[in-house]
Parts: C-alpha cells; sequence; structure tokens
C-alpha cells in the first residue's frame, strides 16, 4: 500500500512539475491579453497655462488647461482585422480633446490604434490614423507589454506621426506599487495643424497653405508604468507649442500657442492606480503565485513519495 501510494505522489509530483512552466511559458503568453471591448477616460490639466487667443492671436496666461483623452475598443473592427491576421488584435479609437480655461474647444485630434492583444505590438493591417491621415506606427502607444522590461522601447508621438526611443531612468515607488520610470524629450519639430481649430474664417487643414505660418513642438513625456501589466500609473508632459511666421502672425516671428506642465487629474489619478492594482493580480497569478507554488506543491509530493518508499523498502522487526 505504501508504494502504491508513492507511486501516485509521485506522478502528482510530476504532473505538478510540468504544469508549474506550462502555465509561465504557454498558457499566459495566450491567454492574458487587453480587451478588444475596453473603455476608458482620462483627464489631464496644466495648471497654469499659456495658451494662444485666437481671437486676438496674442498668447495669454490662464488658469488652466483641460484636456480630455478617451479611448474606446472597436470591436467590430477587430474582428474584421483578426479574420485576415490570424491572431488577436485590439482596435483603440483614441480621442485628445482640449479646452480652454472656458471650456470652449482648442483642438481635437482622433487616432486609431491597431496592435497586438499580447505583446502591443503594431499589426500593420491597414486603418492606423492620427488626425484622419493614415500612419504606420512603429512601438508602443498608452501602454507596455505585460511584465514590461528595464530597457529602453520604441515610443510613437502623435504630433510628429514617428517613433523614438522612450528611456528607462530606474524603479520607483508610487503609491505603495514599485513601478518602473520611462522618459522621452520630442526635440522642437514641426508639425501639421490640427484640422479642428477655432480660428474663425480659416480652414485649419489648409492654414499652413493659405497662411505660410507653421506649427512647432516639443514635450518632455513622463510615464510611470507598473511592469506586471504595463500600464502606466501615471503620466506627464512638460508641453511646448508655437506658430511661426507667415501672415497670420502679422510680421512677429512666432507666438507660443500652448505652454504648461500637463498632469493626470488627482481623481483619474486614484482611479488608475486601483485599477491597475486590481488587474495587477491575474497577471502575478499567471506568472508568479501559481507556477510558484505548483512547483512547490511538486517539490513536497516528491519527499513525500520518497518517504513512503523508504519505508517500504524497510526490513520488517523479526518476530518474537
Amino acid at each position: 500500500m505504501r508504494r502504491r501510494a508513492g507511486l501516485v505522489l509521485l506522478s502528482l509530483a510530476v504532473f505538478f512539475a510540468a504544469l508549474s512552466p506550462l502555465l509561465r511559458f504557454y498558457a499566459f503568453p495566450r491567454l492574458v491579453k487587453v480587451p478588444p471591448g475596453q473603455y476608458q477616460e482620462t483627464v489631464l490639466e496644466a495648471r497654469p497655462a499659456t495658451l494662444l487667443n485666437y481671437g486676438t492671436l496674442r498668447a495669454e496666461r490662464v488658469g488652466k488647461i483641460t484636456i480630455v483623452q478617451t479611448l474606446k475598443g472597436n470591436v467590430e473592427e477587430s474582428e474584421r482585422i483578426e479574420r485576415d491576421a490570424g491572431r488577436d488584435v485590439v482596435v483603440w479609437d483614441a480621442l485628445t480633446h482640449i479646452q480652454g480655461p472656458d471650456g470652449k474647444m482648442v483642438s481635437q485630434i482622433p487616432e486609431r490604434y491597431v496592435f497586438d492583444a499580447h505583446s502591443q505590438a503594431p499589426v500593420h493591417a491597414g486603418g492606423a490614423s492620427v488626425d484622419g491621415d493614415p500612419v504606420r506606427r512603429e512601438g508602443i502607444a498608452y501602454k507596455w507589454p505585460f511584465l514590461t522590461e528595464k530597457r529602453d522601447y520604441q515610443y510613437f508621438d502623435a504630433q510628429t506621426r514617428t517613433s523614438a526611443p522612450i528611456h528607462y531612468r530606474g524603479t520607483r515607488t508610487f503609491r505603495g506599487l514599485d513601478v518602473y520610470y520611462f522618459e522621452q524629450t520630442v526635440p522642437w519639430t514641426k508639425v501639421p495643424f490640427p484640422k479642428k481649430m477655432p480660428i474663425p474664417g480659416v480652414d485649419a487643414a489648409t492654414l499652413e497653405q493659405q497662411t505660410g505660418t507653421t506649427r512647432w513642438y516639443t514635450t518632455k513625456r513622463m510615464f510611470w508604468v507598473d511592469p506586471v501589466t504595463g500600464a502606466p500609473v501615471n503620466g506627464e508632459e512638460i508641453h511646448k507649442e508655437e506658430l511661426r511666421g507667415g501672415t497670420l502672425l502679422g510680421g512677429r516671428d512666432r507666438v507660443t500657442a500652448f505652454e504648461g506642465h500637463v498632469k493626470m487629474r488627482p481623481d483619474y489619478l486614484d482611479h488608475t492606480v486601483g485599477l491597475v492594482k486590481d488587474q495587477r493580480l491575474l497577471v502575478l497569478l499567471m506568472t508568479s503565485y501559481l507556477p510558484r507554488g505548483l512547483f512547490a506543491l511538486a517539490v513536497v509530493l516528491l519527499a513525500l513519495a520518497f518517504l513512503l518508499e523508504a519505508r517500504a523498502r524497510r526490513p520488517a522487526a523479526p518476530a518474537g
């Protein structure tokens, strides 16, 4: 009986030992993914800020500028692309809405991102765009991969429509979470005008061609990223835009269109941190808790199997 029990324990030990790496290296890359129907809204503010008055075309100091970013999963489009791509695909329709202190719209920029649901790598299946213009994105945008590494990543900048390295700058503690801090500086670059701008009597889509005035942009981008889920728990930008030359400025060389330190609003920051703390449990179960627990259980069962086998081989005591 002891030998039979030992064989059963040995079989279970082998099974759990084999299941441990399968969960980590086979099940996790296939099961854990970004949901296709995700919806997220984030509100950021720059307090105070400099904003161009489009009525007078003069830069003014204002109390705050509000930026509302929404991400909405397009399930129908992702399913259409999946049929041709043969893998799990997520399509995010994003909108960046900027409004002044009076609540009026300053600009709106719609975007569409198409990426692999597991790795967050871009999927070049058509449809990706910024402000209605097709783009071929390289690198990540908005979200890092699951199990983020301590290294630089290519990050897509929607203003310049190009990708550049975003640099890993170390591990920090943010609201009780150990996070990776990333930083990217985009130098002064000529960028297109948003197609929705409150400039009376001027078509923003052809503004540069009509007036000869150009739009320039620079930013220092900062992210605090949870390495388990790859989700940023905080994001900030030190952002500056200028209009340069042309007839629109009435002979002036340049004027500041927008300048400020953009930060997440505290209530949205609290919501984001809480959401990430909930989501990271599932990833940790698949990558750490369950694989380690199963391996430890396999070691215990193996030790019990050897113990029973040793007792079974012990010679019986002489009678009388």
